[in-house]
């Protein structure tokens, strides 16, 4: 036993900042420890000093200097190399982060700083319902990704708030404690037939995720297509080096992000890395393909891949259908049947978008607020037409809480009638005219009205060609210059034929298959320099194999195939990776553009992918992974 003072010569004081999320600073705690003492015992000691009543359990030490965490909380400090001049700081494991998704949508959540990354993005998928997670990770930009936007949004006249989905109220949280959720496979979930969106009964079986229906359909949904002019702000023509280093970024999977430098409510990019879609399943993955089709699209439309105009005109045309959701906008009249009144109709600027129609006083109204604004989910739709008496009307009866809201459309003629009217009928059963089944309502209607009066010709054309379309909305900057717009569209619309029946969802996987069968589809590129060359290559990483590219002529070279890999090591002393190949082919390259690390663990990783099997019941072997991608620094 020792005696106080014998206590007092081997103890020694440990000052520990603590970072309270409720305090504006931090406060620094003094503590007396000896060596012996075990991490538990320190953060035991600094919970009573604060003497704040409320759960710590996130909280843990970070040790500043050695850029770690101390999470075994049995070893003492001396195990740990915990000495008097340590600056440890007490704070929470969870800590916000903003995430730009594949979509370009920013959502914010609480995430893990002090799991590996691996895990982290396990948990932010469950949060996301996105299955695969391992198929995804963290990428950090470069300071000029985000710098460019703000320099952008300076000339514009009113400042552009950027729209967040804020997922702050439900963390992230790792461990076996965590419900099923997504990989559950006893509840069934019930979608939509036609565009393979999640049925608002199905958000049950999301049973761990924080989304609601509205934020799940935000990542389950296209977003509208961008303006040529914003397209063309975002376009950058890269060479193969540039595209090198912008993938320098990807985060180390066997890292927590504390120890990578990132800070809290720092904006990083959640990006799928690996390009092997592992068992797509409509049933299951309606975030997962739009966030795929979403990454594919945005590959295409800035040509971070190469793509022949004809390639690109049949891209277009897959999402003609899926984002673009066609607005129309006319002058109408409205009536509303009340009593002892006669049916006087009086007219107004009508807009129809997605499921809703909103009236307004005159056209130069349209950007502030409606007249009235009606929701067609579920109304009843009833023609109301005498082509002989040249009478369009459609009459509405829309559900309100004390029975039916009446109302009565006045169209001037058979191709505006037979426009509004199949976008009432689809709105009724909650689709919108972007649907593969509007262009064929449209033309049913008009074919109805022609057999009723084969005299009367259409005074409007009809279809896509009256609609609010703009063709440089679907392909590159590039290839919209090439074309005048209305040579532009009418390519569009003569590919789109081809597949304008085709179902939402369908249409997602045919433009992610066509993606899949590009050239250039899943290519890595990185600067690199090959053991006894003079100058410098690009290799080009893929599910399946290596790609020696001339960086002058950006020409392949060599391929090897991952099927004929014997081996391969790191060097971690001169960052060299080095490969062994069938038949004595041996190679070995130092990375330029990126820590080595990066490729080593990309290597890694597809041949991590490549073990999957539908048998194992979705759970995946961790250590494996960080076996094959974490090397031996």
């Amino acid at each position: 036993m020792l005696s106080s003072s014998d206590f007092a010569s081997a103890s020694w004081e440990l000052v520990v900042r603590v970072d309270h999320p409720n305090e504006e600073e931090q406060k620094d705690i003094t503590l007396r420890v000896s060596g012996d003492l075990h991490i538990g015992g320190v953060m035991l000691k600094l919970v009573e000093q604060i003497n704040i009543a409320q759960d710590w359990s996130d909280f843990a030490l970070w040790w500043e200097q050695k850029h770690c965490w101390l999470l075994k909380t049995h070893w003492t400090l001396d195990k740990c190399g915990v000495q008097a001049d340590a600056k440890l700081v007490f704070t929470p494991q969870h800590k916000m982060l903003r995430l730009r998704l594949p979509n370009m949508k920013t959502v914010r959540l609480r995430v893990s700083f002090s799991t590996v990354v691996f895990r982290a993005v396990s948990d932010i998928c469950r949060a996301l319902n996105i299955r695969r997670a391992e198929e995804l990770s963290l990428l950090k930009p470069s300071g000029e990704y985000f710098k460019k936007k703000k320099k952008k949004e300076k000339n514009n006249k009113e400042p552009i708030i950027e729209d967040i989905l804020n997922l702050e109220s439900s963390p992230t949280i790792s461990g076996p404690s965590v419900s099923p959720g997504l990989y559950s496979k006893t509840m069934t979930p019930t979608y939509d037939p036609i565009n393979g969106t999640p049925a608002s009964s199905t958000m049950t079986w999301f049973s761990d995720s924080p989304l609601t229906e509205q934020n799940c359909n935000i990542l389950a949904f296209s977003q509208p297509p961008q303006s040529p002019e914003a397209l063309a702000d975002m376009y950058q023509f890269r060479s193969l080096a540039d595209k090198a280093k912008l993938n320098a970024g990807w985060l180390d999977s066997s890292r927590s992000l504390m120890e990578q430098g990132i800070q809290e409510d720092e904006q990083l990019l959640l990006r799928f890395k690996y390009y092997t879609f592992f068992d797509l399943n409509p049933k299951y993955d309606a975030v997962r393909i739009n966030q795929i089709y979403e990454q594919a699209r945005w590959a295409i439309l800035l040509e971070e891949i190469d793509c022949t105009e004809e390639e690109m005109l049949i891209f277009a045309a897959l999402q003609e259908d899926i984002t673009d959701i066609p607005k129309l906008a006319d002058n109408l009249r409205l009536f509303r049947p009340k009593k002892l009144i006669l049916k006087a109709f009086k007219q107004y600027w009508f807009v129809f978008k997605d499921t809703s129609i909103a009236y307004f006083k005159n056209k130069e109204l349209e950007q502030g607020e409606p007249v009235e604004k009606l929701n067609l989910r579920g109304c009843e739709v009833v023609p109301d037409v005498n082509v002989a008496g040249r009478k369009f009307g459609i009459k509405l009866l829309i559900p309100v809480a004390d029975g039916m809201n009446e109302v009565y459309l006045r169209c001037d003629h058979e191709s505006q009638y037979a426009q509004w009217m199949a976008a009432c009928i689809l709105a009724s059963k909650g689709k919108t005219m972007a649907d593969s089944s509007y262009q064929p309502e449209v033309r049913n209607i008009l074919s109805f009205l022609k057999m009723k009066n084969r005299n009367s010709a259409s005074q409007g054309a009809s279809g896509l060609e009256n609609m609010d379309m703009n063709p440089e909305c679907f392909v590159s900057p590039r290839c919209a210059k090439k074309h005048k717009s209305k040579q532009l569209a009418a390519c569009i619309l003569e590919a789109h034929q081809n597949v304008a029946q085709m179902p939402l969802v369908e249409a997602k996987l045919r433009f992610i298959q066509a993606w899949q069968s590009l050239p250039e589809f899943g290519l890595t590129y990185y600067l690199v320099r090959f053991k006894g060359s003079k100058k410098d290559d690009i290799l080009g990483i893929s599910y399946n194999r290596l790609i020696r590219i001339d960086a002058a002529t950006g020409i392949p070279v060599t391929t090897w195939r991952f099927t004929n890999m014997k081996q391969w090591n790191v060097n971690w002393e001169i960052r060299q990776v080095a490969i062994e190949f069938d038949q004595n082919v041996s190679i070995a390259f130092t990375c330029l553009s990126a820590d080595c690390k990066v490729v080593h663990e990309y290597i890694g990783g597809y041949i991590f992918l490549s073990t999957r099997s539908k048998d194992q019941n979705e759970t995946l072997d961790e250590d494996l992974f960080h076996k094959l991608t974490g090397g031996q620094e």
